[in-house]
């Protein structure tokens, strides 16, 4: 059976993997089944999934957790009737369909204003994440100070950096592990991982750990 990369791109848009918080065996079972790299426009989560991913493949084997979660993605899940809204309830955009004279077009005209006017009034909620992001060095003697300086040293409109630490990663080699808040809708963090790219005299690369909406 194929994936539906749809259904699966947008389970991946606020979480890292299948299951849980680490790489699984549902991870590995919806990978295989994905054939080749999916298209980053089209599925851009899958795409930073399947890369991340595909760096394990040594490790599979080693992964707990069961391949049941993974058959979720698995062909076409039937559509989802939307539940109509609240405001969808008191307003009546259509009427009746045998109201076709002047004085139903009016009212119906009425109601429509009336509704825009009622959307345009409601504050904008403004979507966030709390994203984990790490940065690999090229090995020990990569100055981490100076990668973390660099890091920090892209300002975008709706980014915002947090705490860091530190995370051993073997041989000695540590990589920053660093909390940041993004505004979903301004800071794309594919672009991110290209601007952190630029500092190639520190970075090996980059990855997004863990991520979840606020």
């Amino acid at each position: 059976m194929s994936v539906d990369l749809a259904k699966l791109n947008s389970h991946l848009a606020t979480r890292s993997y299948v299951e849980g918080y680490t790489p699984s065996q549902a991870d590995v079972h919806v990978y295989k089944a994905v054939t080749s790299a999916p298209d980053a426009s089209a599925y851009p989560a899958v795409a930073r999934w399947y890369n991340h991913i595909k760096s394990y493949t040594a490790e599979f084997a080693s992964f707990s957790g069961s391949s049941k979660a993974g058959e979720a993605f698995f062909g076409s899940a039937a559509p989802v009737k939307e539940e109509a809204t609240e405001d969808d309830d008191e307003v009546d955009l259509f009427g009746s369909d045998d109201e076709e004279d002047a004085e139903a077009e009016r009212i119906k005209a009425e109601r429509i204003a009336a509704y825009n006017v009622k959307k345009a009034a409601k504050p904008k909620t403004v979507a966030k994440s709390v994203v984990t992001f790490e940065v690999k060095p090229w090995d020990d003697e990569t100055d981490m100070a100076k990668l973390e300086e660099a890091v920090r040293s892209i300002q975008w409109e709706g980014l915002v950096w947090g705490a860091s630490k530190l995370v051993p990663i073997g041989y000695g080699i540590k990589k920053l592990q660093i909390t940041i808040v993004v505004e979903d809708e301004l800071v794309s963090l594919d672009d991110l991982q290209e601007k952190v790219a630029e500092f190639e005299d520190y970075v090996q690369s980059s990855d997004i750990a863990a991520m979840q909406k606020l």
